[in-house]
């Protein structure tokens, strides 16, 4: 009886671990051509559509395929069916808008795209502010909400590189008031919003008041939109209403910039983005 032939062993790499040995066996074809596969793919993958990083860019590719330009032609295809409205709109003015119903509706839905692009990031995604960045939500307007006015603001912004932006200016009493008057007028500023005070620091501050500050707020605190003096008796305080807030804005002022967007938006952005604001339910 013939006897079955030795299996022979395979052979090893060579490398030992412990004791324990790698076997040298072949790949397994189907996983071979798999991988050569893959290599042809990604030459002609690298060939076909931009791959290659470049100093300044990438390779373009033989297709002159990209994902932005998928993008652009996106952009264009809407903007070119947008064109007549938009053209509409920018040569209405801006308080007809609102008279046209489908006019409207386009300038309000076209501005919600362009604050939530170019205004959440300072107002908020609601539109509802923070310390230091105004709440378009309620009727509290620095310069004015009633749709002209806010376009205005918007076109050439608040103390911005534009010749025509808003502009107002409050000294840093702290560089000419003793503390101890700077802590009168604070409270006297307080009490003339019925806000937490302290009633005889008030009393002493009232004088203080109507020497530095009634030019700009008037005498009873309403302030004046023309120059863009806040409102003191509404209890609406754009940096904070707490006592401390209120003597730092006193001490070291407060003058901060709004970007004039009229540099960066189109006319019709500028109105459509306005029409957003105004309607939200603080607009007048």
């Amino acid at each position: 009886m013939a006897q079955k032939p030795e299996k022979k062993q395979p052979e090893t790499t060579g490398h030992s671990w412990d004791g324990i040995e790698e076997y040298n066996n072949p790949l397994p074809r189907w996983w071979l051509w798999s991988f050569y596969a893959c290599i042809i793919w990604a030459v002609a993958y690298a060939i076909a559509y931009p791959a290659i990083p470049l100093i300044k860019g990438a390779t373009p590719g033989l297709l002159g395929w990209s994902t932005r330009g998928e993008v652009k032609a996106d952009i264009q295809k809407f903007t070119d069916a947008n064109a007549e409205i938009e053209a509409k709109l920018s040569e209405t003015d801006i308080t007809l808008v609102s008279a046209d119903t489908e006019l409207q509706s386009y300038a309000v839905n076209a501005g919600a795209a362009v604050f939530r692009s170019n205004c959440s990031q300072c107002h908020g995604s609601g539109a509802q502010g923070a310390k230091g960045y105004p709440n378009l939500l309620d009727n509290d307007w620095l310069w004015g909400g009633d749709i002209e006015a806010i376009a205005q603001t918007v076109r050439y912004g608040v103390r911005s590189t534009s010749d025509e932006t808003r502009y107002s200016e409050m000294p840093a009493f702290g560089e000419f008031l003793e503390k101890e008057e700077i802590a009168q007028v604070a409270n006297y500023a307080l009490s003339l919003s019925n806000s937490e005070h302290d009633a005889g620091l008030a009393s002493s501050g009232a004088a203080i008041f109507e020497d530095n500050c009634v030019s700009c707020h008037k005498e009873d605190g309403t302030g004046d939109r023309e120059q863009g003096a806040p409102n003191l008796a509404d209890a609406i305080w754009l940096f904070g209403g707490d006592i401390e807030s209120v003597t730092q804005t006193i001490t070291s002022a407060r003058n901060a910039v709004m970007p004039n967007w009229g540099g960066r938006l189109t006319g019709a952005q500028v109105k459509a983005v306005s029409a957003f604001v105004h309607q939200l339910g603080g607009g007048e």
